[in-house]
């Protein structure tokens, strides 16, 4: 009985220290790191509003002299489409449009208006803008991403509301009408990344817009019209894009791979 417990005995040392050269012989787990290279650019729609502070451009009709020039401010809507190239360059082009921004002017007609002083010469002027643009997206920090562009493309005023009030009293208007001009844009701001599709976009423009002006008529034998020239704006923007096909850097990927199985039976 008593070598029977003994063999029981030896061969249960014998089972553990055979585990235990198994479990040496297992390869050790090894962890392996696989990047992921995150989709960056693609096509973008881009939404705008903003608010417009004119410079005050200066009107022009014959050889009368106007002083006072003044254009009131006013909001604007846009939008457009985009392509991100990568993660420091992209371009879109954009379609905005200005509400009617009311100008007036004083115009010296002392020997010409019936009575000594000045005219009151007010008229509606709005925009369409149509630009292609470039920016150079700096850097992202915390998900901000400040950028400077610029834009080159055309705009068309129009003209309405065109009246005057002399000193005598009296009024009149002249015909409304619209033209093309080119157009030039520079542009500074950040962007703020909400997914990594989604960023917000807050930023500052100066557009030069180029000339208005009313229709031609006829006055005293002449053929004339009234010229507002040097139209520029200094906007103040807020906006969203959304960008397709565009991805957050992928979380590191483990796994830990099966080597082969040894044993020292």
């Amino acid at each position: 009985m008593m070598n029977f417990f003994k063999r029981l005995s030896f061969a249960g040392v014998a089972a553990v220290l055979s585990s235990g050269a198994f479990a040496a012989d297992l390869p050790a787990p090894v962890i392996e790191y696989v990047p992921q290279v995150p989709t960056v650019g693609g096509w973008y729609l881009r939404g705008d509003i903003g608010y417009k502070i004119y410079s005050a451009p200066e009107m022009k009709y014959g050889t009368l002299d106007f002083y006072d020039d003044e254009m009131d401010g006013t909001f604007m809507i846009g939008a457009g489409v985009g392509y991100k190239f990568n993660n420091h360059f992209r371009t879109d082009f954009t379609i905005d449009y200005e509400f009617p921004a009311e100008f007036s002017s004083k115009g010296d007609c002392t020997s010409t208006c019936g009575a000594p002083g000045y005219s009151i010469e007010k008229a509606d002027i709005d925009v369409w803008t149509f630009m292609l643009n470039g920016y150079v997206d700096i850097g992202t920090w915390n998900r901000i991403t400040p950028y400077v562009g610029a834009g080159l493309g055309a705009s068309y005023v129009s003209t309405s509301n065109i009246t005057f009030q002399n000193p005598d009293g009296s009024t009149g208007s002249y015909d409304s009408d619209g033209n093309w001009n080119f157009a030039w844009a520079l542009m500074a701001g950040a962007s703020y990344d909400i997914t990594p599709n989604l960023a917000l976009d807050a930023g500052y423009r100066y557009l030069n817009i180029g000339d208005g002006r009313s229709k031609q008529f006829s006055t005293a034998g002449q053929t004339s019209r009234i010229e507002y020239e040097d139209l520029s704006a200094h906007e103040f923007r807020l906006g969203a894009r959304y960008t397709f096909n565009s991805t957050a850097p992928a979380a590191p990927v483990y796994y830990e791979p099966q080597g082969p199985i040894s044993s020292n039976f």
